[in-house]
């Protein structure tokens, strides 16, 4: 159906339509519901082109994909993509996706911004002290970050899960069936997520006077086979530790693997936590021996995000700087038992 047939459906001008499914303020609220039914009823979407002509708005929000090997092929991104994606069907927005490399990625940022193609955007991969949080705030378009930047005194809206909690509480609950030697598998170094993460564990390991060994650290991507990798060279090496933490189910995959080879009974020889993500392809309870986990879910804080950069697109988000923190439930299951004698 096209607009002249919804008007001589209605009995309205194309006009009072168009103002009314862009939001005029003009038209009477009775019929913007009335016209909003008709729409949704029959199918009907306004011709993009024209919208943004009368309204000014692009009718999209966006994000910066970087480049490489590592994120082209990294499910947590799809899955976070995914509720973002929900969200954007939701409120009837197009969802853009700018490739970019890595070291060009503000200049991608700025770019999008001038071209636009997008009404608001969001920030991912964040980094301690990130330049890019600055950088947006001086740029004239909403926006929201995924996470956030350790040693930013900046003022910006943001959602994030409770990284050093999280381990933090996984830790003292390793030591309190008494483990003293845990290992961690972490994402990349440079990521504020995985510093928070460790600090949880130096902290909760240093209120027992114990220290996190570097010999028993690994940051890297977040994969099956840097999880192999990284705890085989652990297991391999001096005083081996009796229990590891795992930043992803990803990582944990590959790190039980490597548990295998060596002969390690999970849950008896050594014990595992790892966090989970909801990840639908990975699900911690369908491994061999199920796994303990700290659980949040990765589409749903993709989906929140979407709504609140639209809701501060339509200016009907309270607090454009409001920021999220999620608690992170710890989850007990098999991999996790006393410390082998």
């Amino acid at each position: 159906m096209n607009l002249k047939e919804l008007s001589q459906m209605l009995g309205l001008s194309q006009t009072t339509i168009s103002r009314a499914l862009n939001g005029y303020p003009e038209v009477n609220e009775d019929t913007r519901q009335r016209v909003l039914k008709a729409a949704k009823e029959t199918g009907y979407r306004p011709n993009r082109a024209a919208q943004r002509l009368a309204t000014g708005k692009a009718g999209s929000i966006g994000l910066i994909m970087p480049i490489s090997p590592d994120h082209s092929s990294d499910m947590h991104f799809a899955e976070f993509q995914s509720g973002l994606a929900e969200a954007s069907i939701e409120h009837d927005f197009h969802f853009v996706i700018m490739p970019s490399r890595a070291e060009d990625e503000e200049q991608a940022i700025r770019w999008l911004v001038a071209s636009g193609s997008v009404d608001g955007y969001y920030l991912a991969y964040i980094r301690e002290r990130d330049p890019r949080i600055a950088m947006a705030k001086s740029l004239s378009l909403p926006f929201i970050v995924h996470g956030r930047s350790f040693g930013l005194d900046l003022d910006y809206p943001f959602l994030d899960v409770d990284n050093e909690g999280a381990f933090y509480d996984a830790t003292r609950f390793l030591l309190q069936l008494g483990h003293k030697r845990v290992a961690l598998l972490n994402g990349q170094a440079d990521l504020d997520f995985a510093c928070r993460r460790m600090r949880g564990t130096e902290k909760a390991l240093a209120e027992k006077g114990l220290l996190l060994d570097p010999r028993h650290t690994r940051h890297s991507f977040m994969s099956d086979e840097q999880g192999y990798r990284g705890m085989k060279e652990i297991l391999a090496g001096p005083e081996r530790p009796t229990a590891v933490l795992c930043a992803s189910t990803v990582l944990a995959l590959g790190a039980v693997r490597a548990m295998n080879e060596f002969g390690l009974k999970l849950g008896t020889d050594i014990s595992l936590i790892a966090h989970d993500d909801e990840l639908p392809l990975l699900k911690p309870e369908n491994f061999s021996t199920p796994l303990t986990t700290t659980r949040s879910s990765l589409r749903a804080a993709g989906k929140r995000v979407g709504d609140r950069l639209i809701a501060m697109i339509q200016q009907s988000e309270p607090a454009p700087s409001a920021q999220e923190l999620w608690k992170v439930e710890l989850v007990v299951r098999a991999s996790t038992g006393p410390a082998p004698a």
